[in-house]
């Protein structure tokens, strides 16, 4: 398998930032880590083994990133406000450095990106594409929480207009926008959840975005798998390669 360490200073966030590249060709796509995650966990947890049939056969080319969950999100030493500034940062580090990097690495200026990830990476996933879906092609969300003002954040509602952007089940009501709208829906949205062990946040937040989604006409694939289906690698290993089997064959 073809693989590629980059790092470079980010203008954005002001630090290095690293991503590991997989693969010689195929879909891009931007690999977001768990909460508080690393660029190289996706290989580290087992799952570019585990998908590696698509890696190596061209189909997929993956660009995993660093979070920046621990100074937005997880950095409970500042205002929920003050968090969200942050994130915005690295949403300018994704868009504007990443993307662009990735452009020149599949010799494309046009060609859109697919997103990825598993718990708090499909928490990005998710809300990186609904932002900017005429950068993102579609998503692929593993086990994700949707929404901000939960325990999991220590963001309660009265604080939650300083984040609302970033909280996908807070904006997507009123979203009307009928640019947005149609993005979404010549989109690729896939969405999955188990029903088993340390799943149940995630479920709740799942059907939400599924209620949400068929109120706005907007087509997307939520899969709801089986009540011994947890929140763990294992079974992200059988989600991933059933749902690249559907897109890439």
């Amino acid at each position: 398998m073809h693989i590629e360490h980059h790092q470079w200073w980010s203008k954005h966030l002001n630090r290095d930032m690293a991503l590991k590249v997989y693969g010689h060709w195929g879909k891009p796509f931007i690999v977001f880590p768990c909460s508080r995650g690393r660029y190289f966990d996706y290989e580290g947890m087992g799952m570019i083994e585990a998908i590696a049939g698509f890696i190596d056969a061209g189909k997929i080319k993956l660009f995993c990133v660093d979070s920046a969950d621990e100074e937005s999100w997880y950095n409970f030493a500042i205002s929920p406000a003050d968090r969200s500034a942050r994130h915005e940062r690295y949403d300018r580090y994704i868009v504007e450095e990443v993307v662009a990097f990735i452009r020149t690495q599949c010799q494309s200026a046009q060609e859109r990106v697919m997103v990825n990830g598993c718990s708090m990476g499909a928490y990005h996933a998710v809300n990186f594409f609904l932002k900017h879906p005429d950068i993102f092609e579609g998503t692929i969300a593993l086990s994700g929480l949707y929404r901000l003002d939960r325990a999991e954040f220590q963001i309660g509602a009265e604080a939650l207009a300083d984040c609302y952007f970033n909280s996908p089940l807070s904006y997507l009501p009123g979203l009307t926008d009928t640019w947005y709208l149609e993005q979404y829906r010549r989109s690729r949205i896939i969405v999955c959840v188990g029903q088993g062990a340390w799943e149940d946040e995630a479920i709740e937040d799942t059907r939400q975005l599924d209620h949400l989604l068929r109120e706005k006409s907007v087509p997307a694939w939520i899969d709801y798998w089986g009540h011994d289906v947890n929140h763990d690698w294992p079974w992200w290993y059988r989600q991933m390669n059933y749902f690249l089997a559907t897109l890439y064959g």
